[in-house]
């Protein structure tokens, strides 16, 4: 082999092993990422994967997924109340369907964003809309994804983001895949 050889193999190795997934798992579910999301190394230990909605003008939303084991996180009604809680000044509404044997709870909200981490300091986003998703599951634990950002782009994602979760409530219990260090 040629040093030139080696290299393109190191290269070609070295993009492959960086590229985003385009599946992901988070608890019991297997995620497929829609394609122009952007994976994002988890800003948090607490975060299991997130993504990342483009916009117009360098804005973005952001998709965290959240998964703590059987009985853990705080339930689904307390979640939904937390990040009903989080908006000021705008409508709320939530949906339950049930896709397969997965039990969903869709969420929405718009207003104020109280960004931050709970009991810690906010910062008022005006304009800002949630579309979130529980995954209920009491073997292995429910699943928390939330969408955050501003209304414009969150709106955009209003058929791809139910369509990531419908999917992957059909994968619940399959082998799927895992980025390093995330489950």
């Amino acid at each position: 082999m040629t040093l030139r050889s080696l290299f393109l193999l190191i290269a070609t190795s070295t993009s492959l092993l960086a590229a985003d997934p385009l599946e992901f798992q988070v608890g019991a579910f297997t995620f497929t990422r829609p394609d122009n999301w952007k994976w994002i190394i988890p800003s948090s230990t607490m975060r299991k994967a997130q993504l990342e909605v483009p916009g117009t003008n360098l804005e973005k939303a952001e998709v965290t997924f959240f998964h703590f084991g059987p009985g853990q996180g705080g339930g689904i009604q307390a979640n939904i109340d937390r990040w009903f809680g989080q908006f000021q000044g705008g409508p709320t509404s939530k949906n339950e369907v049930t896709e397969g044997r997965t039990r969903i709870y869709y969420v929405q909200a718009a207003g104020t964003f109280q960004s931050g981490m709970p009991g810690g300091p906010t910062t008022p986003l005006e304009n800002y809309s949630l579309m979130g998703a529980i995954l209920a599951d009491e073997q292995s634990g429910d699943v928390f994804v939330k969408m955050t950002g501003p209304k414009a782009i969150v709106e955009s994602a209003s058929v791809l983001f139910p369509q990531m979760i419908a999917q992957a409530a059909g994968t619940r219990g399959e082998p799927g895949l895992v980025p390093p260090g995330n489950q």
